[in-house]
């Protein structure tokens, strides 16, 4: 059985860390098309809670997520859960 690890994206939202496939700036042209085009199809989850998009999660399934957060703290965060992970030794059974 997956162990499914959740990542904080901020404001206590939760996204599952194996289904994103980039976090990436808001900044670009592309970026800003990808998100309007996701907007028109109804793929968008905005999670900013009313503050300034500062990271683009683009998950596996299509959808866009979008976060108050930058790019690298969302990336720290899924570093310190493999670390975390590393840590724990694992149950052989017995």
């Amino acid at each position: 059985m997956m162990e499914i690890k959740l990542i904080n994206i901020g404001f206590g939202n939760i996204v599952a860390a194996h289904r994103i496939v980039t976090i990436i700036g808001p900044e670009s042209a592309p970026i800003k098309r990808i998100i309007q085009e996701g907007k028109d199809k109804g793929m968008v989850i905005d999670a900013t809670y009313g503050r300034r998009t500062r990271a683009v999660l683009v998950m596996d399934s299509g959808h866009v997520v979008l976060s108050a957060i930058q790019p690298e703290t969302i990336a720290n965060r899924l570093d310190q859960d493999d670390d975390i992970e590393e840590e724990i030794p694992k149950e052989d059974g017995k």
